[in-house]
């Protein structure tokens, strides 16, 4: 079946005929038979150059063999058992040496479960009932995060969501990205907040990067505070290096979440942080957090071999820099009015003159231009995530002439 086809029944039996909104693409999104490598191949015959990498998780690459293998290896030994594997303190073991400030962890399901029992651990922790988080900043579709952009620390959280309670966002403030006085303030004028909650790098609507020691000042404002500071790195995690963003910054969060390159393309989430705290998990404290697929051996398995191989193949990063290097080069040369922004392996062209330095600044981007550039791409067989507003990813399994044809696509894109 066609895509089109596929996306009539689907939108009988689906809300929207997706499972995800940012899969929506309009008239209809194509479907996906296969991936390998950088590319993937649709039910329409496209062969596509994959620069959105599952939005992530796919660092090394579709169906890349070591991962391949491990799956295999584990599915024939059974793929759920609802007890403890010797593979979760092997995958923890790794972490933790990738991530000091994660001395004790607990594995979920999602990036959004790891964001949300993080919180719930900073609250039972402390005793507190507020958070702070980052205008734009995703953690994830619970109730708690799930707060317009732009309602202000100054006033009470407004809902992002129908069905998402006033009585819970009220209890979540937020502040612009790169504003350390603005986080001060709210600080000193609110003493029951438990955590301010980030992600390092603005990986939902970017990216957008750290300005110059911007990090450093949140975590001496927020220690000043007794405010737990919680890295959201389930983009970042391994994806700017083994240690994340916390690494490449040299910050220690109190409290950190993990997820998506973690698990090696399968469905996990990690959060973690200092000893003392992640004490007050059950079934050690009384912060409650439990399920059924937590700790699942396929996902741990896939987690173990990514993270084994790049262990021993350290040069993937310095790879990856330059290609998307590569990518920058050949946009600048295109004479384009926008900016573009990469850190690593992640990258954007934002249709602003500037690159934006917060949420606000990004939404002032065209995103009626980035709409023609993602046609326009898409029909030189190269996709983009389809939104102004999420990071392009590189995989590992990317080769020059995949780079080339990128490069060569914006080149002519924005002449």
């Amino acid at each position: 079946m066609k895509s089109s086809e596929l996306y009539a029944r689907a939108v009988k039996l689906m809300p929207g005929g997706v499972s995800s909104p940012v899969r929506a693409i309009k008239p209809h999104p194509f479907y996906t038979l296969a991936g390998r490598g950088g590319r993937i191949v649709t039910a329409d015959g496209q062969d596509l150059i994959d620069c959105c990498m599952a939005y992530g998780p796919l660092l090394l690459g579709h169906a890349h063999p070591a991962i391949l293998a491990a799956i295999r290896s584990q599915l024939e030994k059974g793929w759920l058992y609802g007890t403890p594997t010797p593979l979760e303190p092997e995958m923890a073991g790794l972490i933790r040496g990738d991530y000091p400030s994660m001395e004790l962890m607990r594995f979920v399901s999602s990036g959004s479960e790891a964001t949300m029992s993080a919180i719930r651990v900073a609250r039972g922790f402390t005793g507190r009932s507020d958070i702070v988080k980052v205008e734009g900043g995703f953690h994830g579709a619970h109730d708690a995060v799930l707060v317009k952009a732009g309602s202000g620390a100054t006033t009470l959280g407004v809902p992002d969501s129908a069905g998402v309670l006033p009585d819970l966002t009220r209890h979540t403030l937020q502040v612009p990205y790169n504003d350390p006085s603005s986080l001060e303030d709210t600080l000193a004028r609110n003493g029951d907040v438990a955590a301010f909650i980030l992600e390092p790098v603005l990986g939902n609507i970017g990216p957008v990067l750290p300005e110059r020691k911007y990090l450093d000042e949140v975590r001496s404002i927020t220690k000043a505070h007794d405010v737990l500071l919680i890295f959201d790195e389930v983009i970042t995690g391994y994806r700017l290096g083994r240690g994340g963003a916390q690494g490449l910054y040299g910050i220690r969060p109190d409290l950190t979440t993990l997820g998506k390159i973690v698990g090696g393309g399968l469905p996990i989430g990690v959060f973690g942080g200092r000893r003392e705290i992640m004490d007050y998990v059950a079934p050690c404290g009384p912060v409650y957090q439990a399920g059924t697929f937590s700790g699942n051996p396929l996902s741990l398995a896939a987690g173990i071999a990514t993270i084994r191989y790049l262990q021993e193949n350290s040069d993937i990063y310095n790879r990856l820099d330059d290609m998307a290097q590569t990518i920058g080069e050949a946009v600048h040369d295109s004479g384009g009015k926008g900016s573009f922004v990469q850190l690593g392996s992640m990258f954007k062209y934002f249709f602003r003159e500037k690159p934006p330095r917060n949420y606000r600044e990004a939404k002032e981007s065209d995103t009626g231009a980035f709409a023609g550039l993602w046609k326009e791409m898409l029909s030189r067989g190269i996709f983009l995530p389809p939104s102004q507003f999420e990071t392009n990813f590189l995989s590992a399994a990317h080769t020059d002439e995949d780079i080339e044809a990128i490069a060569t696509g914006y080149q002519e894109c924005l002449s």
